[in-house]
């Protein structure tokens, strides 16, 4: 089980990281070959400033999705769980967290929360194999710790 002193504990799912770095690397990679070595001069010469802005303004939405994913996370706090889902975030205290699932076959953890909702948290996900039933088995130690009571 996690100690207190552990805290703050921050779970970022690694696939997701590597495959954004990878794909933002290639792409721009990918552009400059393309501009230099694809283009002639004079065919570089013809675009427009609108051209050249709507491809680097692609590019910029392509690179911001990525980062959506990149940055997601689950960090365990003292007083409670912050959940970051792309560009959302997302602060519940111990109190408001039932349980930790993540089924087979789901793509990230879902939070139960005590109201009976839930919430998705795409900082642990499935595709990262042990070490996201590592990290789910964390935070339910985490989550036990904080939830039982005191005496």
């Amino acid at each position: 089980m996690p100690a207190d002193s552990d805290l703050p504990r921050t779970f970022r799912p690694m696939g997701p990281r590597i495959v954004g770095i990878i794909v933002v690397v290639a792409l721009l990679a990918f552009s400059v070959f393309i501009w230099f070595a694809g283009f002639t001069a004079k065919t570089r010469s013809e675009f427009t400033a609108l051209q050249i802005a709507t491809l680097i303004g692609i590019g910029g939405l392509i690179v911001a999705v990525l980062y959506a994913l990149v940055r997601s996370r689950v960090t365990a706090t003292q007083a409670g769980l912050i959940v970051v889902n792309g560009y959302r975030k997302r602060a519940f205290v111990w109190a408001q967290v039932v349980a930790v699932r993540l089924p087979s076959g789901a793509p990230w953890v879902t939070l139960d929360l005590v109201d009976g909702s839930t919430c998705p948290a795409m900082g642990i996900q499935s595709s990262d194999g042990d070490h996201a039933r590592a990290q789910v088995r964390q935070l339910r130690a985490l989550l036990e710790a904080h939830s039982a009571p005191s005496a």
